[in-house]
């Protein structure tokens, strides 16, 4: 039995490998050709287009894995069932349940894999890959087209106009509240340099001091400003939320609610890397009956259906995932809906086989 089972992942790890092989590259590609439009703008290079697609394909694999994971298991599965060897197995004496208990292994390991990239590797590189682009065409990363940075804490706001690497930041508002809400002080800089973990150097600045009677104004030419952001907050916010880490986007969120700010694109990110994690292994439990269920189909059929079947899905995902910011959803359920709706189906389609 040790020796079929092993077979069995063997046979399901290489059809993994293969859609990998086939689906990464094409969708790599995909990035290529965007990325080629702006070489010659700023300093970007096709080398740096390069090194964008490169650093961008563990963020690609993980959003494939649930694509990959369903190929490669009914290719492998279907290719035992074409050459007759699921019939050898089970006249060996192999249920179908324990034939499904191999790539249902395998998908829990895929899962650690995918939770370690998602954590240590693809945002650190995708990150990368954001500001060396940026940097390369002269671009900051903005909240909002004209309207720069905006944050607060309990009684500060910030508006940061950009960005620029490694220490800088242009253009700076800083609003003051007093205890009951009115405006007590308006600060701007024409730039800020990081000095160290929140203290910031504002240069060329003008301060605006309310009082009841009259407004203040004053002018230096530098200050020292405790800031309340920490490095990785200016991280957070000068990086989509898709390109943080589960610890990141959980940290930032944290900040987001605390000081009363809204927080749900970073909760919706948080969310759907579980329903992405989740949603893999939905698509190798949906695997298996395609092959047990379909057994007069033939191989090439069971792909395209499979295809089918996992372009549908990740179009609905995105359709509702969208929705559900517009109109504010609960995002744990927008997020988790989709994958726990198909493993309970695929549950419910192997009992009716099994």
């Amino acid at each position: 039995m040790k020796t079929a089972t092993r077979y069995i992942i063997k046979q399901v790890v290489m059809g993994m490998v293969i859609a990998t092989v086939v689906l990464l590259p094409l969708f790599s590609f995909f990035d290529l050709l965007d990325q080629l439009d702006d070489v010659g703008k700023g300093t970007y290079q096709t080398s740096d287009a390069f090194l964008y697609t490169f650093l961008l394909m563990p963020r690609r694999f993980i959003q494939l894995a649930p694509f990959i994971a369903l190929l490669g298991t009914v290719g492998a599965l279907g290719k035992l069932a074409v050459n007759l060897e699921l019939v050898a197995l089970r006249v060996a004496g192999l249920s179908p349940i324990q034939i499904s208990m191999a790539p249902i292994a395998i998908g829990i390991t895929m899962l650690i894999g995918i939770a370690l990239l998602e954590q240590f590797i693809a945002p650190q590189l995708q990150q990368q890959a954001i500001t060396s682009r940026a940097v390369a065409l002269d671009k900051t990363a903005e909240l909002g087209k004209g309207l720069g940075i905006w944050t607060r804490n309990e009684r500060n706001i910030l508006r940061i106009g950009e960005m620029l690497p490694p220490n800088r930041a242009i253009d700076i508002e800083i609003m003051h509240f007093d205890k009951q809400g009115f405006l007590a002080m308006h600060s701007h800089a024409e730039y800020a340099e990081i000095v160290d973990e929140q203290l910031w150097k504002l240069h060329h600045v003008t301060v605006r001091t309310f009082t009841e009677k009259n407004i203040a104004l004053t002018s230096a030419s530098s200050v020292e400003w405790q800031s309340f952001l920490r490095a990785e907050d200016i991280v957070t916010l000068t990086k989509p939320p898709e390109s943080l880490s589960p610890l990141e986007l959980v940290r930032h969120a944290a900040f987001l609610q605390a000081t009363g700010q809204k927080a749900d694109a970073y909760l919706m990110a948080i969310w759907r890397k579980v329903g992405s994690a989740l949603m893999t292994l939905a698509m190798i439990l949906l695997a298996i009956p395609f092959i047990f269920g379909l057994a007069r189909e033939g191989l090439g059929s069971k792909l395209v259906l499979a295809s089918i079947v996992g372009v549908s899905v990740y179009l609905l995902d995105q359709i509702i995932a969208n929705a559900a910011l517009l109109l504010h959803l609960n995002p744990v359920l927008i997020s988790l809906l989709p994958s726990l709706t198909l493993i309970t189906l695929a549950i419910l389609w192997l009992r009716r086989i099994f």
